[in-house]
């Protein structure tokens, strides 16, 4: 099947930020929606199966919108993620009103699920005291879990944030990095670092831990303490043992919020030492509270290359579901 589109009036420079350099962002289209496009001037011409077809020609209507100033590589992505799921929700019957209708108050205007389990993972956030995001990196489990909590300051229903890791090595050892413990664990924590500038500014993260609002810390740093009012998250969950898991869990205090990720992938941990992570996924299925979403490399935004990679690892190496 062809499909045609001609944009009126033209305006070069938004077909120019449209196409990208060399027409790359047309032929990223082609290679992720299975298509081929022709352009001449303002027409496009779409050749591909029917479904593909009108999807390439609503993205590059979408994209034209937005091309008042060049189009991203991260930006491209991100729309071809939605893209696709829009079309496998086409295929598969109409879904929820409004589910991506969720606004999070963070320095990010368009942040927002891009994917049916992103959705489904915020609103098991925003609507239960504990939740897990289960699933492969690219798929926004932390920076999600930490816009969730930023948006939770900013409308003060929480008084303080607390991200924490387990500090594992992966391959290497924490005595043979120079400085005392607090630089040791700074590269374990750096990932939650990056989402709150990015969600936050640096200037307002830097007054957050000034007035005690924002903390971050090893997962051992946490035991024998209550958390109330808090949102706290707990990153690569995996690495956490059996009792490191239960640990943390009963932390939660008075008005708080916990969000737990992790790779079940991508476990550190001695061989033969059971991963907390899977074993609090099985024993909390079904409590009131606490719910879990589990991630696919359908749902990786970040770049099509690592969803491959990841559908090649689990064809490899199949990962038992927790």
């Amino acid at each position: 099947m062809m499909l045609r589109h001609s944009f009126e009036p033209i305006d070069n420079a938004r077909l120019a930020h449209l196409c990208g350099t060399l027409d790359e962002h047309l032929r990223t289209i082609e290679v992720a929606l299975e298509v081929r496009i022709v352009r001449r001037g303002a027409s496009f011409a779409v050749e591909g199966a029917t479904a593909p077809a009108r999807r390439a020609i609503e993205l590059l209507q979408s994209l034209y919108v937005r091309a008042a100033r060049p189009i991203a590589a991260e930006a491209l992505q991100l729309a071809l993620v939605e893209a696709g799921h829009r079309g496998a929700q086409t295929e598969s019957g109409p879904t929820e009103p409004g589910a991506a209708d969720i606004v999070l108050h963070t320095r990010r205007a368009d942040l927002r699920g891009r994917t049916p389990n992103q959705v489904q993972y915020l609103r098991h956030i925003l609507g239960h005291d504990i939740s897990f995001g289960i699933g492969p990196a690219g798929t926004g489990k932390t920076y999600l879990a930490v816009a969730c909590a930023v948006d939770a300051l900013e409308r003060s229903t929480v008084q303080r944030i607390v991200l924490t890791r387990p500090a594992v090595e992966a391959g290497e050892r924490l005595g043979f990095l120079p400085g005392d413990l607090a630089q040791k664990v700074d590269p374990y924590l750096r990932p939650l670092y990056d989402a709150l500038y990015d969600l936050m500014g640096f200037e307002r993260v830097g007054t957050a831990f000034e007035r005690g609002a924002l903390e971050i810390a090893p997962l051992a740093f946490m035991r024998g303490r209550t958390l109330n009012h808090s949102f706290v998250i707990l990153d690569e969950a995996q690495n956490t043992t059996s009792m490191q898991m239960k640990m943390f869990l009963t932390r939660l205090g008075e008005g708080s919020k916990m969000v737990i990720t992790g790779d079940p992938s991508q476990i550190d941990l001695p061989p033969g030492q059971k991963s907390g992570l899977d074993e609090a996924v099985g024993l909390l299925d079904g409590v009131d509270g606490v719910e879990a979403i589990r991630f696919a490399a359908q749902d990786v935004v970040r770049r099509d290359l690592v969803a491959r990679i990841v559908e090649a690892y689990d064809r490899a190496m199949p990962v038992k579901k927790v």
